[in-house]
């Protein structure tokens, strides 16, 4: 079938790993023919790509596709990814979608378009333990930075997480592959990096041939930044979300004295009671979390620390939530991600007691929030006064620009378009009305 001259839209819900995810999808199908299109466009072809972290996701995929449909009622609509896998036939219910592609169906989503509506909807969802293969995949054309994904599935059996269920065994990609694709991603002119996976720390673990008993490869995540280190055309790299008990004193020590690893960390918690963290089955205690911390600031004190926390999951008290919020207010971190803990089919938590009401969820929610802003404004005015190179993105508000510095303190400076995805050097200034900081120019000439 020739796609030639036809159209296609995205929509990614979730994680960097989706984002890289549909990128690649977009590139091989405008290597087919098609022509890519916003998603607010009429176009021949939409493609959702689903998240099974994200709250109401039932709602969400049917208020995008409704969107879409008004976009081209006769367009051919695939929903892809991670709820996908979880809930196929609950997809299928919404009007108009057309094919539903899980964990290894989606990148094979060329092979099932067509461009008539189908009476009924087509369902192509493996059995996650299928799933046990890596696909590469990595962002480029998007952002000023890109999505590059080295590892995939999880081995963990957090009890508030579906994640296994929807991508399957951890899985990774060989050093020479993630080396490759960071050069083509350089060769596009990205100057930054953010390396993503499920759970990325456990890279270099593969399966034997039967699938089923895993072992060791001759490399490790540590082997894998070292390697990333030497690629010459790549200004920065970026180490997403990685589990406290995974993140290495060498890992910590090689960032501290990198030139193009950031200092900066993203650290999930989830919780700073240790009953909870055993009950969540968490692969640490708080005290590790903390000296995880103290060891990052030790070598790099204007290391940005960001952290993933869960209120309200069963049985949390009010004392509890207390220790976690006493504990967080006391480490010497940057921002909060918080998640209000919501039920999920095949988990052992939704089979718990003692359910914390959802208005208090919210509540925590809320006081956690306030938490976070007051550590992200007192980070930022550690940073005052200091000189930082920033690299500025495409986005921009009104007269404004904005980019981060390699320690991630979002700034704002005057549009011009001729810095978009440049460095520039710059001194951190002082606040606007929003939290964000403004720049000077140090010597107006570009690094």
């Amino acid at each position: 079938m020739s796609f030639s001259g036809k159209t296609v839209a995205f929509h990614t819900l979730g994680c960097k790993l989706n984002f890289s995810e549909t990128s690649t999808i977009a590139r091989l199908m405008v290597e087919k023919g098609f022509n890519k299109v916003d998603f607010s466009k009429p176009a021949d072809v939409y493609v959702i790509n689903t998240c099974s972290v994200t709250e109401n996701a039932d709602k969400e995929c049917k208020q995008i596709v409704k969107q879409a449909l008004n976009n081209n009622p006769e367009a051919f609509v695939a929903i892809v990814g991670c709820y996908a896998q979880l809930k196929p036939e609950q997809i299928a219910q919404i009007e108009g979608v057309d094919v539903v592609l899980g964990a290894t169906e989606k990148f094979k989503l060329l092979n099932y378009i067509h461009f008539s509506k189908n009476d009924n909807t087509l369902i192509q969802a493996c059995e996650i333990s299928d799933a046990d293969f890596f696909v590469d995949a990595y962002s480029v054309g998007d952002r000023t930075r890109s999505f590059l994904k080295v590892q995939d599935g999880c081995d963990y059996s957090c009890t508030f997480c579906t994640i296994p269920l929807a991508r399957g065994k951890s899985r990774s990609d060989i050093i020479e592959n993630v080396v490759a694709n960071a050069n083509k991603i350089a060769a596009s002119g990205v100057k930054e990096i953010v390396l993503t996976g499920v759970n990325i720390g456990d890279f270099g673990y593969g399966r034997d041939i039967d699938g089923d008993v895993k072992k060791r490869k001759e490399y490790n995540f540590t082997d894998l930044v070292k390697e990333l280190d030497k690629v010459e055309n790549v200004e920065r790299f970026r180490i997403s979300s990685i589990e406290p008990n995974l993140l290495k004193d060498e890992i910590i020590e090689f960032v501290a004295k990198s030139n193009r690893f950031m200092p900066h960390f993203h650290i999930p918690l989830q919780s700073g009671n240790n009953d909870l963290l055993k009950r969540m089955k968490r692969r640490y205690l708080r005290e590790l979390y903390s000296d995880r911390v103290a060891k990052i600031k030790s070598l790099m004190p204007d290391c940005c620390i960001g952290v993933d926390v869960i209120v309200g999951f069963p049985g949390e008290t009010e004392e509890q939530f207390l220790d976690t919020y006493n504990f967080i207010n006391g480490l010497d971190v940057s921002y909060l991600h918080i998640f209000t803990y919501s039920e999920r089919d095949n988990t052992e938590a939704i089979l718990m007691e003692n359910p914390v009401p959802m208005a208090e969820r919210k509540r925590r929610n809320k006081m956690l929030r306030i938490l976070s802003a007051k550590k992200l404004r007192a980070f930022y005015e550690t940073q005052l006064g200091k000189t930082s190179t920033v690299i500025f993105e495409h986005e921009s508000k009104g007269d404004f620009m904005f980019g981060f510095t390699e320690n991630y303190v979002k700034v704002k400076h005057p549009y011009s378009a001729e810095l978009v995805n440049t460095s520039l050097e710059v001194i951190l200034d002082s606040f606007d009305e929003e939290g964000n900081v403004i720049v000077k120019l140090k010597t107006g000439v570009l690094v």
